[in-house]
């Protein structure tokens, strides 16, 4: 399974409006989307570099995956989403090659089907293969 490109990077971060603030900034970055995803409990802020986007993401609850990641390791590099033709096919290449998915049938989200990959197998990082 090949990727054909990163889709997205996420960084947690506990204060969003600051963070916002920050990197719009320091880069000049022109926010394209903002949004609240209630089932992974986050509020994100995305931004666009070239094709990449690049999603600034705060927790809204103490039990969501971001706030857990911030309490372990501190404010960081939370995701990093490679776009695949085809993330059903993705799933089934990678079972073959004994790699771990949390997902074994992806999630839909807007018009794209994703999974993740476990962080504990990629130095911390939450993989996520997105098509």
């Amino acid at each position: 399974m090949k990727p054909e490109k990163i889709d997205h990077i996420c960084i947690a971060v506990k204060d969003l409006k600051e963070a916002v603030a920050h990197y719009t900034k320091a880069f000049q970055l022109e926010q394209v989307d903002a949004y609240v995803d209630e089932p992974e409990k986050i509020n994100v802020v995305r931004f666009k570099v070239g094709e990449v986007a690049f999603e600034l993401m705060e927790s809204t609850s103490e039990d969501g995956e971001v706030a857990k990641f911030i309490k372990k390791n501190g404010e960081g590099v939370f995701l990093i989403s490679f776009k695949v033709p085809d993330v059903a096919e993705a799933i089934k290449e990678l079972d073959k090659e004994g790699i771990k998915i949390l997902d074994e049938t992806p999630r839909k989200w807007r018009n794209s089907k994703f999974t993740f990959l476990n962080p504990k197998d990629y130095h911390g990082v939450l993989i996520e293969l997105i098509d």
